[in-house]
């Protein structure tokens, strides 16, 4: 049955061509739009992700990380004082304007943290260190936004917020959901750069003891603290990420698209394996005659549609694969994991099986006698 199938399949090639055509069409739409939704995941809550804190100390009904209100210093000796505490960070992050040599502004998202600990700093440093975060004035971005930023090396600059801005380094693949780049700095340069009083932060970035039950510290917290809300790091990425893909809509619209290239994939396939069905429908009326089952008749049609789902796969995963590495140096991340790749072939699977349905009916529905008449 894989041999007639095999046949049947790559009889007539052009017909061949165009069903690949829609499959690997279909397959890369869905890779790419997923890819796309896990991208906006990634880049709309990775300084939580990468952040190294348990437990983020936030005003009361902030809708997502990027939405800070200031808090006051005292709150920190608060929870320095609860027992399981090992360290608490201030931490700003907020919205200015940095001023290109040319004048031209861009709106970054200045981030200050604590150097020493490390908590809400940047990763995947490609040139400079974090060490050079101590001098004033001094800012690490990432190359993906440096000629927006309009930087071209270590050591150029800008301003921010009317202040002198001297670049010391430079991260790789920091996406920035929002558009508007990160500035990682220290907490002092970023108090500069926000106006923000000496006994003011954004946050309070909270890390655990040893041992200590994250959720349970967080109960203990929020026992001994009023006046604002206390995530865990978890609950802070997923409240960011429901807010920038979900509530703006940016993450439905990309699924949706997903969707589509399914609808569009089993409607091609649908129409190309049907035609080859009706082509040969005397030499199903045959097989029939010589005795073989409608189980037979399955088999072959729908291993048919396994060889072309199959072809189609490793096509559109070598297509998506390229253009997701493409989107790593713009401003769209699409991501594909190991797992949403091996995933996609039970969708290319389930594609062609569906699409072959209407097919299957009609082959079993032939009457054997069909054979002998003119």
């Amino acid at each position: 049955m894989v041999a007639l199938a095999w046949k049947n399949l790559f009889y007539d090639r052009i017909r061949l061509v165009v069903t690949l055509v829609g499959i690997v069409f279909a397959l890369v739409l869905i890779l790419v739009q997923f890819g796309l939704f896990l991208g906006f995941l990634e880049t709309s809550s990775n300084v939580v992700s990468y952040s190294q804190a348990d437990i983020w100390i936030a005003a009361p009904k902030i809708p997502h990380v990027n939405a800070a209100s200031v808090l006051d210093e005292t709150k920190r000796y608060v929870a320095l004082s609860v027992p399981g505490v090992a360290a608490v960070d201030r931490y700003a992050l907020a919205f200015n304007a940095w001023k290109l040599p040319s004048g031209a502004q861009e709106l970054v998202q200045v981030v200050g943290y604590n150097l020493s600990t490390g908590m809400g700093g940047p990763w995947n440093i490609t040139q400079g260190s974090v060490d050079a975060l101590r001098a004033d004035d001094t800012v690490i971005i990432d190359e993906l936004f440096a000629a927006k930023l309009g930087v071209k090396k270590i050591g150029d600059t800008a301003e921010i917020a009317d202040r002198r801005v001297r670049v010391v380094g430079f991260t790789r693949g920091i996406h920035s959901f929002t558009t508007s780049p990160y500035a990682f700095t220290s907490f002092k340069n970023a108090q500069n750069y926000t106006h923000i009083k000496e006994e003011q932060a954004y946050y309070f970035l909270v890390k655990a003891a040893p041992g200590v039950n994250v959720v349970e510290l967080q109960k203990a917290l929020q026992a001994r603290m009023k006046g604002v809300d206390i995530y865990t790091m978890a609950e802070m990425r997923d409240k960011t990420e429901n807010y920038w893909v979900f509530q703006t809509g940016a993450g439905v619209s990309t699924l949706i698209g997903a969707v589509l290239g399914l609808i569009v994939g089993i409607v091609v396939v649908a129409q190309t394996i049907y035609a080859a069905t009706v082509d040969h429908i005397r030499e199903f009326g045959t097989l029939k005659a010589m005795g073989a089952s409608n189980k037979d008749i399955y088999a072959v049609i729908l291993t048919q549609a396994g060889i072309s789902a199959a072809i189609g796969y490793a096509i559109a995963v070598v297509v998506a694969k390229f253009v997701a590495r493409g989107s790593e140096t713009g401003n769209a991340l699409i991501l594909l994991p190991d797992g949403v790749v091996a995933g996609t072939f039970l969708v290319a699977l389930f594609m062609c099986a569906s699409a072959s349905i209407l097919s299957i009916r009609k082959a079993t529905k032939i009457d054997p006698a069909m054979v002998f008449r003119g």
